[in-house]
Parts: structure tokens; sequence; C-alpha cells
């Protein structure tokens, strides 16, 4: 016989052909059993370790197949492929596997012999998946190794669309059965379950040879990011694949990296538990004509009838939902025709009364009819309840035919001893056209004929069309190879590779295509891949032929602007709308229609309308039957317009939706699958429309997307009574949604319960309305501006929960999402996704953000807070900028001239130029302009550069002036961290105190000095808190008038909350002091370039000529900045995702020369360590980072003390962070300074204290946590730019190179002031009460008048006049101004006197308690 392709075959021996009027038919016979081989042996249980026994207790031995796999499947770590006929006992294969994964976590090894359980399993080490290709199917395997699994503990949960779990329960959670859609989504998240993903040590894929089908493509790309996965991170994961038998095993295989000669089990006919006699009927006619449909219901019932009569039970599959309803009335019909009733009869079974009672109480009158009659129905769009109890009725044997459709075969294990099935056109919802049943369905459905217990074989019946019949017969009998799918969803794949970070150009893109069965098979069967079958041959890696694949792929994903492909370099990057699409699973074709309809403000009715247009429902067909119900629940039950009417998908889909929001009532079954459906997909479509339009700023399609997502979440409109969310009775709310007037939660809030009875006429209901009108989540917002610059403002938003926590409605947490629009409600300005905790009632949060203002300026702003779960949860605060007073303009920066760069000759010291010429012949060009200020004069000066542009060398000016000036007087060096002023003071003992001859003392908290070693040094290096704590002491008085002059390095961090403050109150303390004794000191600042430097000289009492505030761009190396934006919500899983950037951005921009990234703690130096090791072990050179021989790297690392430390060391890359012993630190810093590692990971304190300049700076975001507030918080912009400074060396670099990766919420505002100078404003005034009472405490202040003269000393007072509305100053005259400063110092003196620190006395003089008092 020649088969469709072309290829002879021949029959079993037995094969019998026999010819009928009205069909063909061919009869295989039950085939002979495989003979047992040498040394095969059924394995009995007692045999078994104690673990595996208790998972086999119900069994005396294993089963042939069973017995065979066992050495493999327990004994070894091997992956596996196992092909066996359906029924033949995989699921136990799959057991022993899982049975291997737990005892590799056992503490003590499992003992033979015994059944005592006498060791633990460590259950948070590992996770096991096994992927199920049904939810049905998922379930039965949860029940049934829950079951055997329970006498362990461990968990097993079921994760699938239907079953969702929560963070908590997944880490709870050891064997976790899914399908291969959910686990997909979750893989390919780069947040969130990246923990998950990483503990699996076992994948199961059941049913692997659906790899043929169109899901196929889904399990190809788990399976290959599961072997990705295997190499990048070196973990073992083993993958073991179950199968019906199939032809070309060999290559799913070698797809699943399976060694042929061990793991890999393939297993005939012969092993089937029940053989199969099968029977394949070609009925006579053309296909779909009346006739031949008749023909193929006589030969239908004249084989159901014939073996009823012989006593059996059979199973009829169709291949509609309707048409399971159409076979069994038809049967039902015939039999009465035929009188064959009694055959049919199942009255006299032992169950059949009880299951009489529980079928007269289902609502499907179908099923109530045939019941009688011996017959059932079985179908996915029955209601659960119905669907187990026809299974439970043809199992007690109270049905003699079940009519079904295919999901039965694969969901639930139902034998019956005949299967027959009728017809094999199956409607294809993707072609929209009827195809031919898939083999592998026909395989998996007759494998539910025969029961072991009860017969010795079974039989299969397909009824096809006589043109179809040798398909058929030479697809089972011989089985063509399975091919790959992936190619159908190429597109969508590769850009959940991107945008997990896996694939970062097209040479890794074509790496990964190598992972998958499509490369397999391309090589064995080019021509199904639309390939020559000669290239193979001239390409045996096919790599053209991938690289030609990946790259129309990316175009088209680039057209849908869901990446970003370079085709010159081939980078493809990802962006947000390609996150957001591999996030949500929605197709690129999807995305393509919502670019083309999204817009700024849209109704609901646009939303629902695009909605209903997305590629996700195309397999929705509407069928002329369903046309009538639809109209009417068109009329009924849909609140916003239908465009496209009944008749088109579009149209169908938004009734179905609007249905299902309404809670409507549907008849038709089928449609009632339908609108499951539609609900099912329209919750994640509009989640991922809600993240496009709030990622493009746009407040109202924001708004109203959420509102459309919560409404299908609830089922309830938006319009309708909120406290429908909240469980009361129908009839309660009923009454209150006919009210003719709306009544909001707000005012049902002021009533008592009492009026609330009345209302809804129900006194004794008013307690429990107040109630939930109590527990209903509101929030209170209250917000403050600042204005920074002319167009920015800076927001304290602070958040006030107002309701009742009830742990049943509100869980442990309520997210809620804050925006500021502009007055037009239209752009989004700012938005943040915000979780209030139970624990956090009661107390206000504060949120600070920026926003951007431009000019002319609105009447006001809005911020809005909306509940991410509860409709009509929602906060609007206007934000008036009515009294709004901007900054002044702020003067350009200091021009750099074109001078020639000043020898050091001209310091005219011999002492002085050689300390300098060690380092260099030349002042730069900054020092240069500089110099005669800072070392030929006495003025004050303000020197504002980039950091790394030589200010170091300006504070040595100013200090040998004063040396050299004042003979006997002292320089005092004042920085803000204590790192700075160690790295300071280490850095001149060792290079300027011996050839000078003068003594440094260093003053930190960690460093106590007496006052004679203060009095003996010549320049003291301290922090600010160090010198206000010397500078009070009486003792040191006199030595503190010594100081002539006074350096303040990082003079900007006075805008810092935490060190600011002080800073200010030194330096006005100075002035204040030198106004009073008429003493001049020289101050000295140095700082970032800043936008309001004139007000800083201003105070500082710096003249023009001592004031230098050069632009960013004035660096000695120029400065290349990139600022990169990530998604996520929550801190870590974003954090996880920037290791691969880092180690590609690394690779980009400095593969050989230093590199430094920054981080926010210790765990993270290591937690990133780790990531970039893992991914130089997949290099050929996994130590290309390591510039010094081994044997000097043993040396090192016997020095080092931190276990981590020793680890990355030894691949180049080390870490540095304040836990870290001082040996550490020293041994880290000299190896990078030295070149001998190329990478180094530090917490961010290392951009202060050590001077060790890279080529590559990465900022590896831009948040720490702060313990204070309990939150992530950002580091203050004086830090990025503190850290960007240490990119570029001068000796070596033309450029330095700084990659900033960002919140992609907060890029626009990295990108503003990155790149513009920075305002410093005073934070003083939020802790005047402690700096008052200090200088009461010194008598420096004695009276009211005192504190105000001592206020307009400070910068505060100067800043008070430029920038009011930040101080809080409304009235700008100078009555005004005297009111505010009176009420400044009256405020703070009555605090005090209320604390019990002072007196005051005369509403004037203020006296200083003592302790006693």
């Amino acid at each position: 016989m020649l088969s469709l392709f072309g290829t002879r075959y021949a029959l079993p021996a037995g094969t019998v052909k026999e010819e009928f009027n009205d069909y063909e038919e061919t009869i295989i016979p039950v085939p002979t059993q495989a003979p047992i081989r040498a040394g095969e042996r059924r394995i009995k249980i007692e045999e078994l370790d104690s673990l595996a026994r208790g998972a086999f207790k119900a069994y005396e031995t294993l089963n042939r197949i069973q017995s065979i796999v066992y050495p493999i499947a327990y004994e070894t770590n091997e992956n596996m492929l196992v092909c066996a006929p359906t029924g033949a006992g995989k699921t136990d294969v799959a057991m022993l596997t899982v049975l291997r994964c737990l005892y590799q976590y056992c503490s003590t090894p499992p003992q033979k012999g015994s059944t005592e359980i006498d060791f633990t399993i460590a259950k948070n080490d590992f996770k096991i998946v096994y992927v199920a290709p049904m939810k049905a199917l998922a379930a039965e395997i949860v029940e049934k190794m829950g079951k055997r699994l329970k006498f362990l503990g461990v968990s097993v949960r079921e994760l699938t669309g239907d079953m969702q779990l929560t963070k908590a329960e997944i880490m709870a959670t050891q064997f976790i059965v899914t399908t291969p859609e959910k686990w997909d989504v979750i893989t390919r998240k780069g947040t969130g379950d990246v923990e998950l993903a990483q503990k699996v040590k076992l994948l199961i894929i059941d049913e692997v040879h659906l790899l043929n089908e169109d899901r196929g493509a889904v399990i190809e790309s788990i399976i290959a990011r599961t072997l990705r996965q295997v190499e990048s991170s070196q973990s073992l994961i083993r993958i073991v694949g179950l199968s019906a038998t199939l032809p070309n095993y060999l290559d799913v295989a070698a797809f699943l990296r399976v060694n042929p000669y061990q793991g890999l089990f393939f297993f005939d006919g012969g092993f089937r538990p029940v053989p199969l006699e099968q029977h394949f009927l070609g009925i006579k006619g053309k296909a779909n004509s009346v006739p031949s449909n008749e023909r193929m219901n006589r030969a239908c019932f004249d084989k159901v009838s014939d073996l009823v009569r012989e006593g059996h039970q059979v199973m009829v599959f169709v291949h509609a939902r309707k048409e399971t309803v159409k076979t069994a009335q038809m049967l039902k019909e015939e039999v009465l025709n035929e009188s064959l009733g009694d055959y049919f009869d199942c009255s006299a079974e032992p169950k059949f009364v009880g299951h009489r009672r529980d079928i007269a109480k289902s609502r499907n009158k179908e099923m109530k009819e045939l019941f009688p009659y011996g017959f059932g129905i079985h179908h996915a769009g029955m209601l659960r309840s119905d669907r187990s109890l026809t299974e439970r009725m043809f199992a007690d044997g109270c049905l003699k035919v079940l009519c079904c459709t295919a999901t039965l075969a694969w969901g639930v294990n139902l034998p019956a001893y005949a299967v027959v099935i009728k017809g094999t056109q199956v409607y294809d919802s993707q072609k929209g056209s009827f195809v031919d049943l898939s083999i592998l369905d026909v395989l998996q459905i007759f494998g539910r004929a025969g029961r072991p217990q009860y017969e010795t074989h079974g039989v299969g019946y397909i009824l096809t069309t006589h043109d179809k019949i040798s398909h058929y017969v030479s697809a089972i009998t011989q089985q063509h190879p399975i091919e790959s799918k992936f190619i159908e969803n190429i597109v969508d794949n590769l850009n959940a590779e991107i945008s997990l970070g896996t694939v970062t150009n097209l040479s890794e893109a074509v790496t990964w295509l190598s992972y998958t069965y499509l490369y397999v098979r391309m090589k064995k069967n080019p021509m199904v891949y639309g390939m020559d079958h000669s290239e193979p041959a001239k390409d045996p890696l096919l790599g053209s032929k991938r690289h030609e694949i990946i790259v129309d792929a990316a175009r088209k994903l680039a057209r849908c602007q869901m990446i970003i492909f370079d085709e010159t370099t081939g980078y493809l990057t990802p962006t947000v709308l390609g996150r957001i699409s591999s996030n949500f699973y929605i197709k690129h074709t999807s995305i393509e229609i919502f670019n083309g309809l999204m817009k700024p403000r849209m109704t609901e009715a646009d939303v629902l309308s695009m909605m209903s247009m997305s590629s996700e429902f195309d397999n929705i067909r509407s069928r002329e039957s369903e046309h009538k119900e639809l109209k009417g629940l068109l009329e009924k039950a849909c609140a916003c317009d239908i465009r496209g009417g009944t008749e088109s998908t579009p149209g169908k889909v938004n009734i179905l939706l609007q249905t299902y929001i309404s809670n409507a009532y549907i008849d038709d079954f089928a449609l009632v699958s339908d609108c499951g459906y539609v609900a099912q997909n329209a919750g994640r479509i509009a989640r991922a429309l809600f993240e496009i339009a709030l990622n493009r700023n746009w407040g109202p399609t924001s708004s109203i997307v959420l509102a459309i997502n919560k409404s299908i979440e609830k089922r309830l409109w938006t319009f309708q009574h909120p406290l429908q969310q909240m469980g009361l009775p129908k009839d309660v709310m009923q009454k209150l949604e006919d009210r003719s007037y709306d009544i909001s939660i707000e005012e049902m809030r002021d009533m008592e319960p009492t009026e609330l009875g009345d209302l809804i006429r129900h006194p004794r209901m008013g307690l429990t309305i107040s109630r939930c009108v109590d527990q209903f989540p509101m929030l209170m917002l209250d917000a403050k501006i600042f204005p920074i610059t002319r167009n920015v403002l800076n927001v304290e938003l602070t958040i006030t929960p107002d309701f009742v926590w009830n742990e049943r409605l509100h869980g442990s947490s309520e997210p809620w999402w804050i925006w500021a629009e502009d007055s037009d409600s239209v752009e989004i300005y700012y938005s943040e996704y915000f979780i209030l905790h139970r624990k956090q009632l009661g107390e206000t949060m504060k949120i600070v953000f920026t926003v951007p203002i431009v000019e002319p300026l609105p009447s006001e702003i809005y911020i809005r807070a909306t509940s991410d779960r509860w409709l009509g949860a929602e906060t609007v605060l206007p934000v008036s900028f009515e009294n709004l007073v901007l900054p002044q303009l702020y003067p350009p920066p200091t021009e750099l001239l074109d001078l020639r760069p000043l020898p050091v000759t001209a310091l005219r010291n011999d002492v002085l130029e050689a300390i300098c010429a060690q380092k260099f012949t030349h002042f730069n060009p900054v020092q240069t302009q500089i110099f005669h200020t800072l070392y030929n004069t006495d003025n004050n000066a303000l020197i504002g550069a980039p950091t790394g542009s030589g200010k170091t060398v300006a504070a040595e000016l100013a200090m040998w002036r004063a040396l050299g000036q004042h003979p006997g007087s002292k320089v005092l060096y004042i920085a803000p961290m204590k790192s700075l002023v160690t790295e300071k003071a280490q850095d001149w003992n060792k290079r300027l105190m011996g050839p000078m001859n003068k003594r440094l003392v260093e003053l930190t908290g960690d460093v106590n000095r007496d006052v004679k070693i203060i009095e003996s040094a010549d320049i003291i290096v301290t922090t600010p808190e160090k010198w206000d704590s010397v500078s009070r002491n009486q003792r040191s008085r006199s030595c503190i008038n010594k100081v002539s002059c006074v350096i303040i390095d990082e003079i900007h961090l006075l805008g810092g909350e935490s060190g600011g403050p002080i800073l200010e109150v030194i330096v006005s303390r100075m002035n204040y002091m030198g106004s009073k004794f008429d003493k001049k000191i020289r101050l000295v600042g140095l700082s970032t370039p800043l936008a309001n430097a004139q007000d800083l000289a201003d105070w500082l009492g710096v003249k023009k000529s001592g004031l230098f505030n050069f632009g960013h761009s004035v660096r000695p190396v120029p400065l290349e900045i990139y600022v990169d934006g990530f998604p996520g919500k929550l801190y870590c899983p974003r954090m996880a995702t920037m290791n691969k950037p880092i180690y590609a951005a690394i690779k980009t921009h400095s593969p050989t020369q230093p590199v430094i990234v920054f981080v926010s703690s210790r765990q993270q130096t290591c937690l990133t360590a780790q990531d970039l090791i893992a991914y130089c072990g997949m290099e050929d050179n996994p130590r290309q980072w390591l510039r010094t021989d081994d044997m000097e790297m043993e040396m090192i690392l016997n020095q080092v003390d931190d276990e981590a430390l020793k680890m990355s060391l030894a691949f180049g890359i080390a870490i540095h962070h304040s836990s870290l012993t001082d040996n550490d630190r020293r041994i880290v810093e000299e190896l990078f300074l030295n070149l001998k590692i190329q990478i180094l990971i530090g917490t961010s304190t290392l951009a202060w204290g050590i001077n060790l300049p890279a080529h590559l700076v990465i900022i590896k975001g831009t948040e720490f946590y702060n313990y204070k507030s309990g939150r992530y918080v950002d580091y203050p912009i004086t830090h990025v730019l503190q850290m960007m400074g240490r990119a570029g060396r001068p000796q070596f670099d033309n450029t330095g190179i700084t990659r900033v990766f960002v919140q992609d919420s907060k890029k626009n505002f990295f990108k503003k002031f990155l790149y513009e100078p920075y305002p410093v404003e005073s934070n003083l005034h939020k802790s005047m009460d402690d700096y008052i009472h200090a200088e009461i405490m010194d008598k420096t202040i004695k009276t009211k008048q005192d504190a105000l003269d001592y206020i307009t000393w400070t910068y505060f007072y100067r800043r008070l006049q430029q920038n009011p509305t930040y101080y809080g100053l409304d009235d700008l005259s100078q009555r005004g101004l005297n009111t505010y400063m009176s009420n400044i110092v009256n405020e703070v003196t009555e605090r005090l006197e209320s604390s019990g620190y002072l007196e005051i006395q005369n509403d004037f003089d203020l006296i200083l308690k003592t302790p006693k008092e």
C-alpha cells in the first residue's frame, strides 16, 4: 500500500479488509504482546526503599514498563524520554523521577527493606514542575500525586488559569502542576518569579508529542528556556518527557538533551496493558453530503448497538459540543425504532436510584432527557458538576453509551470497552475551516479503550470518509514523524526572550533557536520548513536559515514598536510595549491593533470595542444559530454601544464581555463557554492596556481601562453602587440602586446607622451597612508643593488610610495607584504603585515626587489615588497653583576660558612644585582658571565643577596660600562624610605632610583627639558634626581662633536632609561670630555645578572674582551618560533584571578597561557578582576579567577573609562594602588600582570614600532602603552625580561612560538633572529647634532678637526670599517676611519652653533651664 506521502507501508499481519454497501472496513487485530527480554523482571514494591514504598503502597509490583525504566528513573539523574502507549502507566514513571528528586533532599538516605520514615526533606530547597497539556489533566495529576505524597508532607498544588497561587503559596509548595502556557508566562517574567524558576530541579513534560500540535510552540519555548537556564546558571534541572509512541523519538530525545543510550525508552503497542483491536470505517459518498452523513449515522448506530448487545459500554467521540446531543438523540431514536431499549436499560444497576435523584437536580435538560434511555453527554461547555456526575454515572455502569468530545479523552481517566470516533472533521478556529482530526487525538481516544481490570482487550472504531481512510490507517500503523510548530509563534516567542533579557542580539537569538525542536527537525526534514533539501548539506548547522528566521521575526517586532532592532549592529533592545506584551501574553498582532486604535482620551465603549478586536479572540466565530440570543443579550445586558453587530467576531466578543460584566443569564451552552473564554482573556488584555496607557502617560485612558479591568474582575459596572462589592443581600442593593438620587460612600459615612436603615427601608440592616461603609477602602490625601527650579516642582504627598481594616475583605495589603495629572486631566506627570499594608493603618505615609511645570502656569494639577482592586475607591486632590511663586531664573555657568595650561612652576615654591610633579607637570584647564584667585589672593571662593575635574588640587592651593601667608595659623578642611575625611587624611599624610613638614589631625566620630593634639596640628580634617561639637567646647576656643582658612568640600550637600543643616549652622556661626569680633576667616567652598551658585556665594561672602561655577561639560575627561529604564514595581526582582544588561554594558563599553558597579546594599554586591560570574561561565574564557596569574591570585586569596569575596576575586570581580574587614578592603582597592582585576562592585559610599576612577561606571538602581521610613527611597541627586564622577580616568581615557539604571517611571527626572545643574535649598527650617537650643546653651543667643539675628546669617534666610513657596512664605512684602521670621522664632522658643529646655521671660529673654529645674 502507498501512504499519502507516497511511501510504501505494510499492514500488520492478520489485517482484514471488508466491503459493505455503505462503507469499507479495515480491521487490524490485537497485536501480539512484546516478548519478555533476557533479565527482565517485575520489581516488587517491598524491594524498594522506605521513600518509594510509601508512594507505591497500593501496588505489589511495578508493571513491565515501570520495572524496565526503574534503574534510570530512580537511581540516576539522567534526562529521560519515555514513549509508551496511552494507559501503560507513564504517570508512575513520572512518580519515580519525582521520588528521585525528593531522595536527593532527604536528611539521611531512605533505607531499603524498611517502611519507617526516619528522614526529613529539605522542602525549601527545590521545586518540581509537572507540565500537563490541559487544565483538566492538571487537576487529575494534583489529586493523584497529592494523595500519594501526603505521607511525606510534600505539598502538590495546581497553578493554571483557573487556579492562581499567591507568592507565599508558591513558596510553600514543592510540587507544582501547571499547563505549558502558564509555565511560559511565569518563566518569561524577568521580575517576580525568578526565585521560583531558579529552584526548579525537575521538569516533567507530559504528552510531549503535542509538539506537533498548535500548542507545541509553547512546549518548545519552555524547554528551550530551561535548557539555556541549565547552561547559563550551571545548575542541574532534570527534564523528563512522557509521550505516546512516536516514530521519530530520536529527534525528540535530541531536543530534550536525552542520552539515547541511557534515558531513552520506546515501548510499542505490544506493551499496552490492554491490547487494542482497531477498526477503520471509510463511509462512501461525498464528504459532508446528506447521504454521506446518513450513512455515517447508520454505521455508528450499527456498531454501537452491536457492542451494547454484547453487554459492553461504549464511548462515542464527536467533534462539536452540539454534536454530542445530536448523536445521542439520533442513537436513542434508532434504539426506540428498532425496539432495542432493553439492552440499553441500566435500572438494574445498584447505584441507579441514587444517580436518578442527582440528575433531577441538574439544570441540563438534555442530560435529564437522555438518562432514562442509558445515554449520557459530556463536553467542556457543561457545568463542572454536570460533567462530574456524568463521569460517575458511566463509571458505575448507569449509562451504556456516552457521547462526548475529545476533551474527555485528555482530561479524565474514564475507560470503556469500546470507543467510537464518529467523523474526523474538526473545526479549527484559527484557520476558520474544518481540518482532519489529529493522529495524536485519535491515539489518545483509542487509549481509552479497554479497562485493565475487566477485559483482555479493547476495541477502537474510527468512522471517517472514504477518501481519508488510507491516511488514518497509514498514520496509526506506520506513524508519521512529528514536526515542529515553533515557526508559527516565532515572533512572540522571540519577543519573550528579548524582554526576559536572555537574547540581546542576533547571534544570541540564532543560538537560542538551536535549542528548539524546530532546529532538530529543520536539519532532518528541510522541505517542510520551506528549505531546499540540499541546504543542510551545504550548511550543516543551518546558520544562515536561522539568521533569516530571526531577522524576519525581529523586523515584525520592530514594526509593532515592541523592540528596537539595530540591523547594523544586530542589537535587539526590548521596549516597554514589548515587555508588557510578553508579561501579559499578548500577541504581536494584537499590539499592532492597539497601536492603531489607542488614544489619550477614550470612552468605555471605545476601550471595549478595541479589546474585542484583539487577535486573542480570532478563534471565536459568530454562528448563525446564536444571533437571536446575542440580539437579546445586546438589548438587555449591554451598557455600552456595540460596533459591528452580532454577525461579526468583535461584535459577538463585545456582547459576551458586557454580558459577563452584567451577570446576565445565557441559555446556549456554546455561548456560555465562549463567554467564559472571553472573560478569562479580557481581564489580562485590560491589564496590559492599562500598563500601556500608564506608560504613555495618558490619564483618561488609564482611568477607564483600569475601571474596565476591575469591572471584569468584580462583574460590576462602574455606574453601579460601589457597596455591591461588599457582599450585601441583593434586595438591600436593589433598594440602594433604585433611588432616584445616587448617594455616595462619603455621604453615607456622615449618616447614622438608623438613617442608613431608613434609607433602604430596612432598619435592622442599618448597622451592617454602616460597617460596610466604614470598611470600604478610602484614602485621605494632602499635598505640599516646593518649587525646585522654574520648571520642576517637588510634591510632598501625605496619605492617610481612612477605613476600617477587615482581614476577610482586604487581606494583608491593599494596592493603590497614585498619579499626578495636568489641569486638563490628560497627561500623567508621575505615577506610582503604592501598597498599603495592614500595619500602616492609622499612620500617615509620605511620598515625595517631582512634576514638570510649564509657563504660563496652569491653575492647578490633580493628584489621584485609585484602588487597584475596588471599583469606586478613588480620591482626587486638586493642588492649586494660585499662590505659587517660582524661583528666579538662574545665571548661566562660568565659561571655561581657553587659557594656556599653567606649569607647576607657577607655585614658586620648590617643595610644592616637587609634590605636584609626582602627578602632573601642568594644571588642567579648570585649575588654571581658578589658580590666581585661590593661590594669589585671600578672597573667599566658591568652585563649582563636576566630580573628577581636579577640585582636590583647588583645596590644596587654598591650603598652601593660608599656611604660606599666615604662618602659625591653622587650615580647617570639612567634608560631609567620614569616608571622605579618612581618604583625604590618608592621601595628604602620605603625599604632603612629610615634604611640607606640617602636622595633620583627623577628627571624626571614630577618632577622638585631645585638645593638645588639635592645638599642635596645622591642618585639621573633620566632619561637620565633629567640628560642631569641638567648636562649642570652651577649651578648644583658643585653637579655633587660630583658623585662617576653612575649606568646605562637597558644599552642595548643604541641601541634604541628614547632614545639610549642621553644615549650614557651622558656616552661619562662623559668619555670625566673625561679624561680632571682626575677625576675617577665608571660606573656600567646593561643589558640583550648581543652579543657584550666586545665592550660595553671597551667603559665603564670595565676591564676583571668587565665584567659579562651571557647567557639567568642563570635565577633563568628557562623560557619556546613558539612562536606562527598567520595569517592575518591586525592588528586588527589578534589580535582578539589571544583571544581564550590566554584563552586556561591560562587554559593549569596557570589555578590557576597569569598571565600577554601584549598588545599594551589601546583599546586592554579592547577588550582582554571582550573576556576572554565571554569565562569564558561558563564555570561552570565564576568567576574562582577571589580569594576574594563578599563583599570585592563590597567595592573595589566602589573605582574604570574606568567602563571597574569595569566590568573586577568582573571576576578576571584587565586592566592596562596609562589612568587609579593613584588610579585605585594602586588598580589593590595591588590586583594582593596579588593574589586576577589572570589575569592582561596591555600595554607594565607595563613591565618596575612595578615589578609584574607572572607564565605565554603572549605577544599578537609584534607590536604597531607608530604615527610618521602612521603604525604598531615592538617593539624593548629589549622590548619583558623585557616583557618575568616578567615570573617566584623566591619564588614560578620552571619555568616561556612565550607565544609570533606574525604574522606568523615574527615567525622565534623571535625564533632566543629570545634564543640568541642581539647585541647593536649605533644610535648616526642618530642624531649627535643635540648633537654636544649642546656640542658647553656648550663650550665643540670649534673647529672641539674637535668635532672629542669628537666623538672618543662615543660608535658609538667603533662599527664603529667592524661593518663598518652597519654605511656605506667602506674603512677599517686607512686613510679610518679618512676620514669617518672628513666627518661626516664637514657635521654636515656645516648643523649647514646653519641652522644659528654657524659660521665656518678658516674652523676650531666653533663660536656659538646668536639668534639675
